[in-house]
């Protein structure tokens, strides 16, 4: 299925009609900060430093940290930046993305496009100059892979759009490892393919909670395409592979008993989740009561619990 761009409302349109230049300089910089979703780099960072922990078996160099999460920082928000120039139209449609700092014209597409290259720039060169050049490369790939793959030929065009989107998203994990060793095995490996597979089952209830939205777009989302059923099904298989795909590190020799305890602990949990969803999908429950963001809360927690576990696993075996 191909998906053609929809026109956007004028950028401004919201507040003032001034010139982006011309706002105060205090909403211009909360802008700019807007641009790069920092509550998702949050996310991103919280996989990037317990994988450094693990790689080094301890606490790694603090400053070599301090500088991987810098240039993380600043390659993920440079990407995000970047998705944002390109979704503009689509931005100004939808109820969820209508506060956009490009939306609301508090930044000029020019400036953003500006800003997400530079941000590009600066950290592929902050990684290869002061991490290593492994790691610089790994980040300017999952930018590219965001941006072009994602955002620019994925995300309008089909439905496993976040499925295959959502590699760039796993990158961190190598790019924390890598830090350390400036090598890959297959302990990072196998945390790549947890996020990959929890990717989807984590983003899929909030697309079902705003499929209207997506739909008014023309964005299509799995949940926009096929009926809660079919989603919640799908929710439930990616959900039983990412789980075992947890419990891989420790028959490796990678990890000990408390990484195990909370990968099982944590991954019933959402299992259980993930079932429930179904069965209220299966029962035709709609609105509030289908409950879908329980799932979607509960995966950020999971995620969370789980890379804890990572960083603090090493220290107990």
């Amino acid at each position: 299925m191909c998906v053609t761009a929809v026109e956007s409302r004028p950028a401004g349109i919201i507040g003032t009609s001034q010139s982006p230049s011309r706002r105060p300089i205090g909403a211009r910089v909360k802008a700019f900060v807007a641009l790069t979703k920092p509550r998702i780099i949050e996310l991103l960072l919280i996989t990037t430093v317990p994988v450094m922990f693990l790689a080094e078996q301890g606490v790694p160099d603090l400053g070599l940290v301090l500088l991987t999460c810098i240039g993380g920082f600043l390659s993920a928000g440079g990407a995000n930046a970047l998705n944002m120039y390109i979704d503009r139209d689509i931005d100004a449609l939808m109820d969820r993305t209508s506060q956009r700092p490009l939306v609301t014209g508090m930044v000029s597409p020019r400036e953003c496009l500006a800003f997400g290259i530079t941000l590009a720039v600066v950290s592929t060169l902050l990684f290869g100059l002061t991490v290593n050049w492994l790691s610089a490369w790994l980040s300017l790939g999952a930018l590219l892979f965001y941006v072009v793959v994602y955002t620019m030929i994925l995300k309008r065009r089909t439905s496993q759009n976040i499925v295959w989107g959502g590699i760039a998203g796993c990158m961190p994990v190598l790019i924390g490892w890598t830090a350390v060793t400036n090598s890959l095995t297959w302990a990072p490996v196998i945390l790549f393919l947890v996020i990959f597979f929890w990717t989807p089952p984590h983003y899929w209830p909030l697309s079902m909670k705003v499929k209207d939205d997506y739909a008014r777009v023309g964005v299509p989302m799995l949940p926009v395409m096929a009926s809660n059923k079919v989603v919640a099904k799908q929710i439930v298989i990616y959900s039983w592979v990412m789980v075992a795909v947890s419990l891989l590190l420790t028959p490796l020799g990678y990890t000990g008993w408390l990484y195990t305890a909370v990968a099982l602990g944590a991954g019933c949990w959402w299992l259980w989740e993930a079932h429930a969803l179904q069965n209220r999908a299966k029962a035709e429950v709609t609105g509030a009561k289908l409950k879908e963001m329980r799932l979607f809360h509960w995966s950020i927690t999971y995620v969370s619990l789980l890379f804890v576990a990572v960083a603090v696993d090493p220290f107990l075996r």
